[in-house]
């Protein structure tokens, strides 16, 4: 029991980071350019993707047709948040997500958004 309660303690106390993500279709070089409140569901995205449930219906495709392996998640960069004073992070996180949309414009035949 003792163990559990360690477990809990240090869930509560690690850090949330949120950020840009990044999906790349090693077979033809398209991307997809995504944010997250908390990096950690990264591996959530995966598992849509591996049960055929992504609501990116281009990304799905490809991904059912390729498979896993031909596909690499990768984080673009982390927000960056003040240690104090007030910090809206969901409209600063739209902001770096709008950053990298525009630097790698992942559209139409470049990407799936």
């Amino acid at each position: 029991m003792e163990r559990r309660k360690e477990l809990k303690q240090l869930y509560k106390e690690t850090k949330v980071e949120a950020g840009v993500y990044k999906i790349t279709n090693k077979e033809n070089g398209r991307i997809f350019i995504g944010s997250t409140p908390n990096l950690k569901t990264l591996n959530g995205v995966k598992f849509t993707l591996n049960n055929g449930t992504s609501v990116h219906k281009k990304l799905q495709e490809d991904w059912s047709r390729l498979g896993s392996d031909s596909f690499q998640i990768e984080v673009a960069e982390v927000l960056k948040q003040p240690e104090q004073g007030y910090f809206d992070s969901k409209k600063e996180l739209g902001k770096l997500e709008q950053k990298w949309l525009d630097e790698l414009m992942p559209f139409g035949e470049n990407g799936y958004n």
